[in-house]
């Protein structure tokens, strides 16, 4: 198959041309025209690589769409397939937590429902994106290793990341923030919180360490990615770097992005956070750390459509270091090179046809047509 009168966005520039796909990988490309009649038009749009997703919530919410709201299984996975190949992503890892979730109960009980349709869908081909397992470990529970050791034993585990939200940790090592963020969500008094951060010291003591050096001593053994998660401070990230994470998910401060990009991590960020111009919990914004050239990999996280949106946007910033060709890194070959997937993420011969027809209409990044190993699939 043939796709004409496209921009390719090659690793490193913009070409007009053709390219050609042959049993589910690109096969060439050109500067010129095919005159083939039975090539298909692209209409002068951007012809990108498949998008690739390394953290996204976004199947929680068809297998829960209201509380208490059990959706069948089957079906709340379509419907997150679908809408994950719609937004110009190919590859996805979709992010179960495992250990203490404290959102009342449903992700934990959703767990085992989630990860066996992923499997399911995966083994009978009905899949249109190609999907993974990302492991978010929280490391003060009890429950969490040995979650862990079941499902890597499973297979189809890309990545693991070490969340840490006790208090005093991360996210929350301003223990004010802390309180506050609990005591909204959760509506509790004084004495409730104070119990409640009680409990949670504790369990931090006893089950964050040994839990941090287990997951990651299995992880370096298996040859499967580490990612840090809301590193704050340089200490985080010497930590981090130590037990061989190569990925820093959501830094908070310009400090840890810092430190992390001279310790070779990616930094990964959150789309959203670019659409919007700002972290919505108020940490350090995405696109204060493009500006800087800190940026490795963003991530939808939340929000799917934000993938493709935030790229264009963060080529088209003047502010940034970012041609288009390296911003869409961000959400191709970057996130491709941080898993070890050296057959997708660029146009290039012999690389796999997972392939995204887009074009711009006003504002928005429109995708028109989406191939996953030369098959269309959008």
């Amino acid at each position: 198959m043939i796709i004409n009168n496209v921009n390719l966005v090659l690793e490193d520039e913009v070409v007009h041309g053709s390219l050609e796909m042959e049993d589910g990988v690109i096969r060439s490309f050109a500067t010129a025209r095919s005159q083939l009649p039975q090539a298909l038009d692209g209409e002068n749009g951007w012809l990108l690589p498949g998008l690739i997703e390394l953290h996204t919530d976004n199947m929680d919410k068809f297998f829960t769409p209201r509380p208490k709201v059990d959706w069948p299984a089957h079906s709340a996975m379509s419907s997150h397939d679908a809408l994950m190949v719609a937004s110009g992503i190919t590859t996805v890892l979709d992010a179960v937590a495992l250990g203490d979730v404290r959102d009342g109960g449903d992700r934990l009980e959703n767990l085992e429902k989630m990860i066996g349709a992923i499997e399911h869908s995966e083994r009978l081909g009905v899949n249109r994106a190609e999907h993974r397992l990302h492991l978010r470990c929280e490391l003060p529970h009890h429950s969490t290793l040995g979650l862990f050791r079941e499902l890597v034993e499973r297979g189809r585990v890309s990545l693991v990341s070490l969340m840490d939200h006790s208090p005093g940790q991360r996210q929350f090592a301003n223990l004010e923030q802390y309180r506050i963020y609990y005591q909204g969500k959760y509506q509790l008094s004084d004495a409730d919180m104070a119990r409640f951060e009680e409990e949670q010291l504790a369990l931090a003591a006893r089950w964050s360490q040994p839990n941090r050096q287990a997951i990651a001593a299995e992880c370096r053994k298996r040859g499967i990615a580490l990612a840090s998660h809301d590193d704050a401070t340089a200490a985080h990230v010497d930590e981090s770097h130590s037990i061989g994470s190569v990925i820093a998910e959501f830094p908070t401060t310009f400090e840890a992005a810092k430190a992390s990009r001279e310790r070779g991590l990616h930094v990964l960020m959150g789309a959203p956070n670019i659409v919007r111009g700002g972290s919505h919990s108020g940490n350090v914004a995405a696109h204060s750390l493009a500006q800087d050239g800190l940026l490795d990999i963003l991530s939808s996280d939340y929000y799917p459509a934000s993938l493709l949106d935030a790229a264009f946007r963060v080529a088209a910033d003047e502010r940034n270091r970012y041609s288009l060709p390296q911003a869409i890194h961000l959400v191709t070959r970057n996130p491709a090179r941080a898993l070890g997937l050296n057959d997708r993420g660029v146009l290039a011969e012999g690389k796999r046809a997972d392939l995204v027809l887009a074009r711009k209409v006003g504002e928005h990044m429109h995708v028109g047509r989406v191939w996953r190993e030369g098959r269309q699939v959008f």
